[in-house]
């Protein structure tokens, strides 16, 4: 118990969050504790490194903490927040690490980590687990071109030009993988009520 009137470990994660960006020791502590496994599976299922994912997530938190005042709870949830920073700061990691194209083989190991174990270090909450199970449910060509370009962050040219395919064939996957990645989230589950 703190002098906060609820034990700090359940305390909402926007009160963690305000009390990073004041500076107060135990919820910046507190905050960490939440957030940390969460942000080092992020970085590893991206970078695939743990040292380097150690690196991200000191600079997730170093990130959140300088950025704090600005987060805005209607563009989303304090892990969404988290979780992006942290993805998108192991992108930066990976593509300045990068001096050669990825091998195919290792796009193929990607995705079957995206669709499986790291994700899972990561995000193991129920909707990490149904976009785990759309990726996998998807064409294989298509989920390459979207794990190339939401991992990897390649432009749709990169993928036309490491696939072989023309532009418009690769914009075509992405695109259809992002729509069929968006009804299949967006069905409703069994047993919900529709209003």
């Amino acid at each position: 118990m703190s002098g906060y009137g609820t034990p700090v470990d359940r305390l909402p994660d926007e009160a963690l969050l305000s009390g990073l960006s004041t500076g107060d020791q135990e919820l910046a502590v507190a905050f960490v504790r939440r957030f940390q496994h969460r942000v080092f599976g992020v970085a590893m299922a991206v970078t695939g490194d743990p040292q380097l994912a150690e690196d991200i997530a000191q600079q997730t938190f170093e990130r959140a903490w300088r950025h704090a005042q600005i987060y805005d709870s209607r563009r989303g949830s304090v892990t969404t927040w988290l979780t992006t920073i942290a993805h998108n700061l192991a992108i930066d990691a990976v593509r300045a690490r990068r001096t050669q194209a990825l091998a195919p083989e290792d796009l193929e190991a990607l995705l079957g980590v995206v669709t499986e174990t790291p994700e899972r270090w990561a995000l193991a909450d129920e909707a990490s687990s149904q976009l785990r199970a759309a990726l996998a449910r998807l064409p294989r060509e298509q989920a390459r071109a979207l794990v190339m370009a939401g991992v990897y962050g390649m432009t749709a040219q990169q993928i036309a030009d490491w696939e072989k395919i023309p532009l418009g064939t690769a914009k075509t996957r992405i695109r259809a993988a992002m729509g069929k990645l968006r009804t299949t989230l967006a069905a409703p589950k069994r047993g919900d009520h529709v209003q």
